[in-house]
C-alpha cells in the first residue's frame, strides 16, 4: 500500500498478459508525432524559400477616370426663386433638357420687356451717333472750303503785294529820274546865271531856268510822296496777308474744335451704345438662365433645394447629377513611405466591396476575386488624410471589372512590387523595414542606357 518496497510493480507483474496492457504498453504513437513534427519543420523550411511578392496596400473607393464624368452639382449663376420642377429624382436627362424653371428676385430685372426697351434705347443712341457723324462730315467740308478760300485770299494778297512792290519800284525809278532832272535843272540854272553875269544870256532866260528848276523840284517832291505811298501800300499788303492768315486760321481752328467736339460726342454715344448692347446681351442671357438645363447626359441623383417658391443665392447647389457615360477608376491612398515605390503603369490588384474574394497579398496568382488595374496618376502633394492619392484605371489585359460596380463603393488595393523569399519578408516585417526600393524594368533599362 505504501509502496515501500524497492521492487517496482511492473517488474513483479507482467501487464502485457492483459489486453489493455498490450494496447497501452506496445503502442508507438509518439513515433508518428515525431515524424509529423519533422515533416512540418522541413515544409516550413521549404516554404521560407518560396517567392513572396512585396506589395503596398491601400484603401480607397471607386471613382471615374476623368473629372467631367464624376457626379456634379448644378448651380445657378444668378439668384432666383424656384417656380417649376420638370424632373424627378432618378430620371434620365439628356444634354440640354430642362431640369427646373426659376424666376427673378432682383427688382432691377422685374420688367418683362427690358430687352425690347433696351433695344429702343440702342436705336435712339444709334441715331445720335449718325447725327454726330453727319455733323463731323459737314464740319470737314466747311474746313475744306475755308482752306480753299484762304488759299485764294492769300493768292490775292500776294498779287496785291507784288503789285505794290512793282509800283514802289516804278515810283523809285521815277523818283531817281526826278532827282536827275532836278540836278540838270540846277546845273542849267547855274550856267544861265553865269552867262547872265557875263552878259551872254538875258535875265528872262535865267528866270525860265529858275522856274523850271522849281517845277522839277516840285515833281521830285511829288514823286517822293508817291514812292512813300507805294511803300505804305506794300506794308498794307503784308498786313492784309497776315490778317487773312490769322482770320482763316481762327475760322478753321473753330471749325476743327467743333469737329473734335462732335467726334467726342460721337465717341461717347458709341460707348453708350456699346454699353446698352452689352446690357441687352446680358439681359438676353439672363433670360436664358431662367431655365436650368442638364450639362450632359445623366441621372438626377438628388434635389438639394426642393419645393416651389424657395429662394436661393447665386452659386448655390440646386441638384446633383450623375453622368450616364463614364469610365470607372479607383482612387486609393498610400503612405508617404511607400510613395517612391509607386510608378505610372504599375500593376495593382483591386478587391471591391460586395464582391467575394480570397486574397493572398504575396501570391497574386493564387488570389481569387481580385481585378487588375494600372497606375495612371500619382498625386504630388499630400492629401488631408496624411497620405498620397493614386488613381488606378482598369487593366485591359485582365478580367473586366464588374458591370454592376458603381462610383463611390469601397476598394482595397494591392500594388505589386519585387519578388523576395518569404524568410526575407518575415525578417523585414519583424525589423520594421520598408519594402525594397523598386523600379520597373523599363526604368532600369533607361538608366543603363544613360550610363
Amino acid at each position: 500500500m505504501l509502496n515501500i518496497s524497492q521492487t517496482e510493480l511492473v517488474e513483479r507483474l507482467d501487464l502485457k498478459k492483459y489486453r489493455s496492457g498490450k494496447r497501452v504498453l506496445e503502442r508507438k504513437h509518439y513515433k508518428y508525432f515525431n515524424r509529423f513534427i519533422a515533416g512540418a519543420a522541413i515544409a516550413c523550411i521549404i516554404i521560407l524559400f518560396l517567392p513572396w511578392t512585396q506589395n503596398v496596400n491601400g484603401n480607397g473607393y471607386v471613382t471615374t477616370l476623368t473629372p467631367d464624368q464624376r457626379p456634379q452639382t448644378i448651380q445657378s449663376t444668378i439668384p432666383g426663386r424656384i417656380e417649376q420642377w420638370h424632373v424627378r429624382e432618378g430620371d434620365y436627362v439628356a444634354k440640354g433638357d430642362t431640369i427646373l424653371r426659376i424666376s427673378e428676385v432682383k427688382s432691377e430685372y422685374f420688367d418683362p420687356n427690358i430687352v425690347e426697351r433696351t433695344g429702343q434705347q440702342i436705336d435712339a443712341k444709334t441715331m445720335t451717333v449718325s447725327s454726330y457723324g453727319e455733323k463731323v462730315k459737314a464740319l470737314e467740308n466747311q474746313i475744306s472750303a475755308l482752306s480753299q478760300e484762304r488759299q485764294l485770299k492769300l493768292e490775292q494778297g500776294r498779287n496785291k503785294l507784288m503789285q505794290s512792290k512793282l509800283k514802289a519800284k516804278s515810283d523809285s525809278i521815277d523818283f531817281i529820274a526826278a532827282q536827275t532832272n532836278l540836278k540838270i535843272a540846277q546845273t542849267q540854272l547855274e550856267r544861265a546865271q553865269t552867262l547872265n553875269n557875263e552878259g551872254l544870256k538875258p535875265m528872262t532866260e535865267v528866270e525860265q531856268k529858275r522856274l523850271k528848276t522849281q517845277e522839277t523840284e516840285a515833281k521830285l517832291i511829288s514823286q517822293e510822296n508817291k514812292l512813300l505811298t507805294s511803300r505804305n501800300e506794300i506794308i498794307n499788303a503784308q498786313i492784309d496777308l497776315n490778317r487773312i492768315q490769322q482770320e482763316y486760321a481762327e475760322k478753321i481752328a473753330k471749325a476743327r474744335s467743333d469737329q473734335f467736339t462732335a467726334r467726342s460726342s460721337q465717341s461717347d454715344s458709341e460707348a453708350e451704345v456699346s454699353k446698352l448692347e452689352n446690357a441687352r446681351t446680358n439681359y438676353q442671357m439672363r433670360n436664358d438662365l431662367y431655365f436650368i438645363t442638364a450639362p450632359q447626359n445623366g441621372y438626377i441623383n438628388k434635389a438639394i433645394i426642393g419645393g416651389i417658391g424657395e429662394s436661393f443665392k447665386e452659386g448655390q447647389p440646386l441638384v446633383n447629377v450623375m453622368p450616364a457615360d463614364y469610365d470607372l477608376a479607383v482612387e486609393t491612398f498610400v503612405e508617404p513611405l511607400d510613395l517612391p515605390l509607386i510608378h505610372l503603369g504599375e500593376e495593382v490588384r483591386v478587391q471591391f466591396d460586395g464582391w467575394p474574394a480570397i486574397v493572398f497579398s504575396g501570391w497574386p496568382n493564387v488570389s481569387y476575386g481580385t481585378y487588375g488595374a494600372k497606375v495612371v496618376a500619382v498625386e504630388t502633394f499630400i492629401s488631408d488624410n496624411g497620405k498620397y492619392r493614386v488613381l488606378l484605371a482598369p487593366d485591359e489585359d485582365d478580367h473586366p471589372w464588374p458591370s454592376a460596380l458603381r462610383a463611390g463603393s469601397g476598394a482595397y488595393t494591392i500594388a505589386l512590387l519585387e519578388d523576395v523569399p518569404i524568410w526575407y519578408e518575415l525578417w523585414r516585417r519583424l525589423n520594421g523595414f520598408p519594402p525594397n526600393y523598386y523600379q520597373p524594368k523599363n526604368d532600369k533599362d533607361a538608366t543603363k542606357k544613360k550610363k
